[in-house]
């Protein structure tokens, strides 16, 4: 088969492997779209831990080729996605209920083959059918799955002002959720006029084109969105120069929220006693555990809209051309069609 693969960091080929079997309790899939994301930017970089030879791709929906012989419930022909983590239930990350943290983690495309490539083996536990769900929507699961476990993280209250920075797809994800979350206001804040536009169809209530030469004109029009600071601001780009605005936009007792994944090397000056004097929480937010089963309903109810959400699309042989767009801004969200 044909797959994308890296010796190491910004080093790949699109090369011939054998294709995989799977074992007794695998399902052997044929890709049927894999999306690219942020992640597999720093991924290219070598960041995030990638183990090599590695094919990358943790974002795929594919067609069940055969199943391994202790399966049960699952059959050829089917669609499905797939959770591409696995965690060992027994380290004390996973005892302690923080089992996204597990020491053993295997992560489909990341340290373990992933969807860029024309088959892939996983686990028949790890899947969820999809039969009911175009191949554009169902590649969304994933993402959407770490948007519902940044909910969890960030437990919003009704009736409170919130600010999202971002408007790629987990901006937009996010957005969404939020809107959807009871009485939330919701700002979305981002550069690009189109996604500015899918933000305010799907649910924002304000939005703010953001001018990156005029921070200071950035910062007037989102004060203006809510004078007295938003309840909650979430970064969804990881781009340091927009974490080195939250904290003024954020009102008192308030949350930021770090979405958005950062250079790893990457550092956010902020002010300890700023903090303590006005008694912010900062939190993470890191993939997902356990999420797919609520992002599915989400996607499956139409509560979250997702068309439109793909603007690119590349085969394995422009997996090249894939990393260009997703690092630009004209590129919403791009997929691989092996």
């Amino acid at each position: 088969m044909k797959a994308v693969v890296y010796e190491g960091p910004r080093s790949f080929e699109i090369k011939t492997v054998d294709t995989p079997r799977p074992g007794p309790h695998e399902v052997l899939l044929r890709v049927l779209m894999a999306g690219v994301c942020g992640t597999d930017l720093h991924l290219h970089d070598g960041e995030f831990g990638p183990t090599y030879p590695l094919i990358p791709g943790h974002e795929f929906v594919g067609e069940i080729e055969e199943v391994g012989s202790a399966v049960s419930g699952l059959s050829p022909g089917q669609r499905v996605v797939v959770d591409n983590t696995r965690q060992c239930g027994e380290c004390v990350n996973c005892r302690r209920r923080r089992a996204n943290f597990c020491l053993n983690l295997v992560a489909q495309g990341v340290n373990a083959p992933g969807g860029f490539a024309e088959y892939i083996c996983a686990p028949a536990g790890r899947c969820f059918v999809v039969d009911d769900l175009p191949v554009e929507v169902a590649v969304l699961t994933e993402p959407t799955a770490c948007v519902v476990h940044g909910l969890d993280r960030l437990n919003p209250a009704p009736g409170s002002e919130v600010a999202v920075f971002g408007a790629g797809p987990t901006g937009l994800l996010l957005a969404q959720f939020l809107a959807a979350s009871g009485g939330t206001r919701v700002t979305v804040a981002a550069p690009t006029a189109f996604k500015l536009k899918l933000a305010a169809a799907w649910g924002a209530d304000v939005t703010v084109e953001l001018d990156r030469s005029r921070p200071e004109r950035n910062a007037e029009l989102l004060r203006a969105a809510s004078p007295d600071g938003f309840d909650m601001v979430v970064d969804a780009t990881g781009a340091t120069a927009v974490l080195d605005q939250v904290i003024e936009l954020t009102r008192d007792g308030g949350t930021v929220v770090t979405y958005g994944m950062a250079p790893e090397a990457a550092t956010w000056n902020i002010s300890p006693y700023e903090i303590f004097r006005r008694e912010l929480t900062i939190i993470g937010s890191f993939a997902q555990c356990y999420s797919f089963d609520r992002a599915l309903l989400a996607l499956r109810t139409g509560r979250i809209k997702t068309d439109g959400m793909i603007t690119h699309r590349f085969t394995l042989d422009e997996y090249a051309d894939a990393l260009t767009a997703v690092a630009g801004s004209s590129c919403l969200k791009a997929v691989i069609v092996p």
